[in-house]
């Protein structure tokens, strides 16, 4: 098939991701631009082309008026958007932010109150900020950070089958009480495999549906998109801790790093190699880091689609574990409990086979208060029945 969407297919995608009334016509396509500090990779180029391609299919279609946006990049992941951003052509995007003349530059606020339906194909996601941005403002939008045309696929999914499956596995999350899981991590560099749990306090919190469709003003998710998540209870109501605790592995290259977490926070990083020693002296610098941010439950994976090495579908295929910022999310950890706008981060660890071989999940299952718990994964396969 074609690794970009035609006509038909892009105004078909839109119509099924936003359901438009009739005097709704605005639609922004945002991008994020490299500079002198983060310099442009071939990826990033290729994915501003294809915005660009967008831009100007959907343009020479009278149904929607299309505003194109570009911006600095934020350096990281779900940080704060900047000030504001440049209205351009699709045909004259600078390849760098370092070209754009600071004088017509538009604040966000002023372009978020006309209330766009809005698709962000970013190197960085903009997750975190356009939902809160979004709660302000009512307009709705779709995030595709690090989206590539190998994801093209995940775009032409029945996203009916998809919210179907993501409605039933938000439900269950909206009334389980906690989340246990049963890792073994095989030998490392000759090592006996060890065995280590982990509970995710689940009380206190509404999950979250991410099935690909935003019709209701004020909703932001990912696209290509097929999740249910949660954050898990940060312990902030008075005389009531997280019981969030255990061991939580994740693989770095081939190292795996072992987190000891307590009352929801990451507090020790074991281990001997160069990516543990890294992962302390984050923890150390950013406390806020080893918030335990997001439990999430991909779908995607029962449709054939496979890892690419981006978070945006990644996280879409099974199990996943967040570190960090929670608040975007209905949690309590937000920008400023970190040391710098630069700092703030909301960073997936996956656990697939394909993305982690040395980590098996030998089982994960979802607990309920008066009812039998309910398995989620069994040595690495899924097992939940939709």
């Amino acid at each position: 098939m074609s690794d970009n969407l035609n006509a038909s297919e892009l105004l078909g995608l839109i119509d099924s991701v936003f359901c438009p009334a009739a005097d709704e016509r605005l639609l922004m396509i945002m991008v994020d631009l490299p500079d002198s500090v983060v310099v442009d990779d071939r990826a990033w180029a290729e994915r501003r082309e294809t915005a660009c391609e967008w831009a100007r299919t959907i343009a020479a279609d009278s149904r929607y008026e299309v505003i194109f946006a570009a911006y600095r990049n934020p350096r990281m992941n779900n940080a704060d958007l900047p000030a504001g951003a440049w209205l351009l052509s699709p045909d004259a995007l600078p390849p760098t932010a370092d070209e754009l003349p600071e004088c017509t530059q538009v604040a966000f606020e002023e372009i978020f109150a006309r209330r766009p339906m809005i698709l962000a194909p970013t190197e960085f996601s903009a997750t975190a900020p356009l939902k809160m941005a979004a709660r302000r403002h009512g307009f709705r939008g779709a995030t595709m950070p690090g989206f590539c045309r190998q994801m093209v696929d995940a775009l032409r999914l029945d996203y009916a089958e998809v919210n179907r499956r993501v409605e039933i596995m938000a439900s269950l999350l909206d009334v389980a009480t906690g989340a246990t899981f049963h890792f073994r991590i095989d030998g490392v560099a000759g090592s006996q495999p060890l065995e280590m749990k982990l509970f995710l306090d689940l009380r206190h919190r509404a999950a979250h549906r991410s099935g690909g469709r935003f019709p209701i003003p004020g909703q932001v998710g990912n696209l290509p998109s097929g999740e249910a998540y949660i954050v898990p209870y940060e312990g902030e109501l008075p005389g009531d801790p997280s019981a969030s605790a255990g061991m939580l592995p994740v693989q770095f290259g081939s190292e795996v790093v072992i987190f000891r977490i307590e009352n929801n926070v990451a507090v020790e990083a074991s281990g001997e190699g160069p990516a543990a020693v890294a992962e302390r002296a984050r923890l150390a610098a950013e406390p806020a880091y080893g918030n335990m941010a997001e439990l999430g439950v991909g779908v995607l994976g029962d449709f054939g689609i496979k890892p690419l090495g981006e978070i945006l579908i990644d996280e879409k295929l099974g199990l996943h574990i967040a570190f960090g910022r929670s608040d975007h999310f209905g949690g309590q950890v937000g920008p400023a409990r970190f040391s710098s706008p630069a700092a703030v981060v909301h960073i997936d660890r996956v656990y697939i086979p394909e993305m982690q071989p040395l980590v098996h999940v030998v089982r994960a299952a979802l607990q309920f208060e008066g009812r039998p718990d309910v398995d989620l994964v069994r040595d690495d396969v899924p097992v939940f029945a939709f």
